[in-house]
Order: structure tokens, then sequence, then C-alpha cells
């Protein structure tokens, strides 16, 4: 996971455990995972749009090559 092993993993919690304090943790972590999840949604849908196009793309290209 990025190349982080579990010691930097640590130092980062501890760090963000100081900075936001224990009761705004959960809250970070929530917002986080939503933003991922919106993130990965919205990749999943441009790579299937992009899947789609390209099939339209090569329908085209049979069509026209299948009339020369």
């Amino acid at each position: 996971m990025f190349g982080l092993g579990w010691q930097e993993l640590v130092i980062i919690l501890g760090i963000a455990l100081v900075i936001f304090g224990p009761s705004k943790l959960p809250e970070l972590g929530k917002s986080m995972g939503q933003a991922i999840s919106g993130f990965r949604e919205g990749t999943n849908k441009a790579r299937d749009a992009a899947k789609k196009e390209l099939e339209e793309i090569k329908k085209t290209v049979i069509d026209e090559n299948i009339e020369k």
C-alpha cells in the first residue's frame, strides 16, 4: 500500500491522533472512506464509458471494412 510499512503507518496514525484528537478520528476515517469510495465509483464509471465507446468504434470500423 503506497510502499508504507507498518512502522510508518503507526507513526502517521500517532501524529493524526495528536493533531485531530481521539474524538475526531472516527469522523476523519469515515469521510476518507467516503471520498475513496466516491473516487472508485467515478473511475469505474469512466472506465465503463471508455469501454462502451471503444466497442462502438470497433463496430463502426468493422462495418466500414465489410462495406468495402
